[in-house]
């Protein structure tokens, strides 16, 4: 079928509205805060999903924990003395970077600090966390940083800030900005420790961590086991490490407001766990040092991917399909997943993900919602349109299948059906009105529910005429033979109402048809005010000449050529008669269903006769037809033609048509 905008015009709209509506909401999103948490939810959901597990970089952690407290056998705080040997044994093995995740922001026994400051500075490398600690009084509430102690800054010791930069869901996803973050402070440790090894990265404002997996993922040794020389720890396993000190209370519940020291991470939704700020830390150091971490894309590029979005979703919203377009919505959702997830790994690029969807999930439910609103509303014009011409059942199936639907002025192949009873208009005028009421009615009860069983269209009622039509609204290859098998029934179900007139006082009422089949315009035709599903055109006019006909042969159905050619294999005909049309200059032969084989056969030889103009033939044709069916009443017709042309005979052109207004 040839694509037509203008029948699609309403789709057009709709896609139009849903795309623009999709856009203008979901471009709205993009800069509404209350939206951002869906965005963060997807990075949690590709952070979880596409981390490597494991760690690159030799980054080992060694954890306060369950294990070291009932080793060591004492409360928090611990004494600093252990952590001095800590450090120590630490900077025997040779490790680069000895960073503590602990807070020293009191003095405690002179001799303790001195002997902690004393391994600090022999050891070179070590580095000690500070804090910003929230501080209420009667007068005030404010942040104070906690810094370390001066004693241990003046032996060497460096100070990070480990304070950790959480979202509005206290989920820890940002690279912390501080110029003397503990990841900053940690790195340019390892470059004083080890210089060329590794140079100080450049992480832009707002990156975010690419977080390598859950709890411990990066080597983990309990506090206790280095502090004794566990022998299990070989003697070079810290050399040229990165040593990270810190709390890993998902162990250690005696650690009381250490609780504090674990956060959310994305893992939080797979593990039910929070995690360690000390493994926050190293993640945070391994970012910095590998480039990894996660870039937001700019608003702009962000707005480009809703656009792709909806410019991919247009075809599915213009050819609506539920069922083929919510596949497609899965796709391109899918594809959009893809795409963010292959951005986030490779080019570390957060590209919004979940806007985009957003943007898909109102055009998509928009044109849905549009689109079940218009098919009611097509359902109801239709059902307003046609349930008083056609039966339920073609109603239906103009519903579930309104591109079969043409409405409006359209050139179609159909078969149209006139008919009406004999004589009425006189034999009305003896009965009284109740009772013409009552005949018309039951007459037209009868008929219009056979058309309709037959697939037909009613189109009007014309006092006691009936004018109907097959192959519009609906296509129907078949409208000839289903035509013709209506008005079979038609009068078979004349037979069966004759008992139901004579208690009316009606006697017997003859029923004609005529059956035209051929182009003919058909659509909504009238004026403003009123207007009829109608069908017009000569193959109208002929079929309504053709009803008319039947009183002169005495017929009760009789079909144009156009009819009995697309039925003749299906049902038996009888030849009637060759008619000719005033105004067209190609008669028309025409004939009437027939079961009586030997009958029609003689017919035909009769009728051979007389086109070939050899009158003896054609009578003794009439005459064997006498023999087989009296009553036959063209028998009397031909008679009266074959005496006419014996008087006078016809002209050599002449094609034994008779003029359809002479009859």
């Amino acid at each position: 079928m040839p694509f037509n905008l203008q029948n699609r015009m309403p789709a057009l709209k709709l896609m139009l509205f849903s795309v623009l509506s999709g856009w203008i909401l979901s471009v709205g999103a993009l800069f509404t805060p209350i939206w951002q948490p869906m965005e963060l939810k997807i990075f949690d959901v590709l952070s979880v999903f596409t981390a490597p597990k494991k760690s690159s970089l030799p980054i080992t952690i060694i954890g306060i924990d369950e294990a070291s407290f009932t080793q060591l056998g004492v409360r928090w705080p611990w004494p600093r003395t252990m952590h001095a040997q800590l450090v120590d044994r630490l900077a025997q093995s040779g490790a680069a970077v000895i960073a503590f995740d602990v807070l020293f922001p009191e003095p405690g026994s002179p001799e303790e600090d001195e002997a902690f400051a004393r391994s600090i500075a022999a050891a070179g490398n070590v580095m000690l966390a500070a804090d910003n600690v929230y501080h209420e009084t009667d007068v005030s509430r404010q942040w104070l940083r906690m810094d370390p102690v001066a004693t241990f800054t003046l032996a060497g010791a460096t100070t990070g800030l480990a304070t950790m930069s959480l979202d509005g869901d206290t989920i820890a996803r940002r690279m912390a900005e501080a110029d003397d973050a503990f990841w900053r402070e940690a790195i340019r440790t390892l470059i004083r420790s080890r210089p060329g090894s590794v140079e100080e990265p450049y992480v832009p404002s707002g990156a975010m961590m690419r977080h390598l997996g859950p709890t411990h993922t990066f080597p983990y040794v309990s506090y206790y086991q280095v502090l004794n020389g566990d022998p299990s720890i070989p003697p070079d396993f810290f050399l040229d490490q990165i040593v990270i000190v810190g709390r890993d209370v998902r162990a250690s519940p005696e650690l009381g407001a250490a609780q504090a020291d674990t956060f959310a991470t994305p893992f939080l939704m797979t593990t039910g766990l929070l995690t360690p700020g000390v493994e926050i830390h190293a993640t945070q150091i391994e970012n910095a040092l590998m480039g990894q971490t996660i870039l937001p894309a700019s608003q702009g590029l962000n707005i480009l991917a809703i656009s792709c979005v909806l410019f991919l979703a247009m075809p599915l919203l213009f050819f609506w399909s539920p069922l083929r377009s919510t596949l497609v919505v899965v796709v391109i959702g899918g594809a959009t997943l893809g795409v963010s997830a292959w951005l986030f790994v490779s080019l570390n690029l957060l590209l919004a993900t979940a806007t985009p969807l957003l943007a898909l999930a109102i055009a998509f439910f928009s044109t849905s919602a549009g689109s079940y609103f218009t098919e009611r509303r097509r359902a109801m014009e239709i059902r307003s349109a046609f349930s008083k011409y056609v039966s339920t059942d073609v109603v239906e199936e103009m519903i579930a299948h309104p591109e079969h639907l043409k409405l409006g002025g359209h050139r179609r192949e159909i078969s149209v059906l006139f008919s009406d009873l004999a004589g009425f208009t006189t034999l009305s005028e003896k009965l009284s009105a109740d009772a013409v009421a009552t005949v018309i009615n039951l007459y037209l009860n009868a008929m219009t529910r056979i058309i309709m069983a037959h697939e037909g269209t009613v189109d009007k009622f014309i006092g006691d005429a009936i004018m109907a039509f097959w192959g519009a609204p609906l296509d129907d290859p078949e409208h000839a033979l289903h035509a013709v098998q209506s008005a079979i029934a038609m009068q078979e179900a004349m037979r069966d109402l004759q008992p139901q007139f004579r208690t009316l006082g009606v006697d017997v009422l003859k029923l004609r048809i005529g059956i035209n089949s051929g182009p003919a315009i058909v659509g909504n035709m009238g004026s403003d005010l009123r207007f009829d599903y109608t069908a017009i055109g000569d193959t109208v006019n002929l079929a309504s000449r053709l009803e008319g006909a039947n009183k002169a042969y005495g017929t009760k159905i009789m079909l144009a050529h156009s009819t009995a050619a697309a039925v003749v294999e299906r049902i038996p005909l009888r030849q009637i008669d060759r008619v000719r049309v005033k105004g067209k200059n190609v008669p028309v032969d025409v004939f009437t269903p027939c079961d009586d084989a030997p009958l029609a056969e003689a017919t035909e030889r009769a009728w051979a006769a007389y086109l070939a103009k050899d009158w003896g033939s054609a009578r003794a044709g009439w005459q064997e037809i006498r023999n087989m069916t009296p009553d036959d009443s063209l028998i009397e017709v031909f008679e009266k033609k074959i005496s006419a042309c014996e008087s006078s005979p016809p002209p050599p052109d002449w094609d034994g048509s008779v003029a359809l207004e002479k009859l």
